[in-house]
């Protein structure tokens, strides 16, 4: 399992989305958490014109919940420091429990938007276009500010040449639990407060019984005493 995200100390009037061409001089750090993470997947935000990139990458990570991978994020985001917008995914694909953001905002004390689906950064102030079940709501929140974004948000720019081949030449930095000042059990399983028995997709079988008669209203009345027989009506 692993937490992805992304950090950035921005200057006023620029986009934070990494697929603009206009981010201007704004810096962005790329943070990973997990174990043995393929470096050709993890370098590709470095070929779209990500800036560095920091693994948490240490088999104590590994198992952690929302809990203990939020505690080794947020530590990671202040080990960093002066950073305006955390941007993190909406949920993961296994749990789609969409927690980590929330909860990283809360271990760092800042303000969190969640399904942003649109951001506008001027200065200090952020103004979001929120995702809902019935359109979206406009929000703004002064910075630092931790943000979720949805799939709505838009895709993200393609790789260009030079960046693949720039992210070739560019090595990770890679922390520890030490080197973020926690203890090992603060991160992974021991960090975790809630223990996974299984994880799977639940099966639904069902039948299906056809009704036929020689008119409409026969089959009418044959479906009625169908569900008289079980007990539906």
């Amino acid at each position: 399992m692993s937490s992805r995200l992304s950090t950035r100390k921005l200057r006023p009037a620029v986009s934070p989305s990494i697929r603009q061409e206009d981010a201007g001089d704004a810096s962005i750090s790329i943070l990973s958490l997990g174990e043995n993470l393929q470096r050709d997947v993890v370098k590709k935000p470095l070929a779209m014109g990500a800036d560095e990139l920091i693994l948490l990458e240490d088999p104590v990570f590994s198992g952690g919940d929302t809990k203990a991978n939020a505690t080794a994020l947020a530590a990671a985001i202040k080990k960093i420091g002066d950073v305006d917008l955390i941007l993190c995914g909406r949920e993961a694909s296994d749990t789609n429990a969409g927690q980590t953001g929330p909860a990283i905002a809360m271990l760092l004390g800042l303000p969190c938007i969640t399904i942003a689906r649109k951001i506008e950064v001027n200065g200090a102030v952020a103004k979001i276009e929120r995702a809902t079940s019935e359109g979206y709501d406009i929000v703004e929140t002064s910075l630092p500010a931790v943000v979720t974004v949805s799939n709505e948000v838009g895709e993200a720019r393609y790789p260009t040449i030079k960046g693949i081949m720039g992210a070739k030449k560019k090595q990770p930095v890679v922390w520890t639990p030490a080197d973020l000042g926690l203890d090992a059990t603060a991160v992974g399983v021991s960090g975790s407060r809630v223990v996974l028995e299984k994880l799977y997709e639940p099966v639904f079988e069902g039948t299906c019984e056809l009704v036929e008669g020689e008119t409409p209203e026969e089959t009418g009345v044959l479906l009625a005493v169908k569900l008289r027989e079980a007990k539906i009506l």
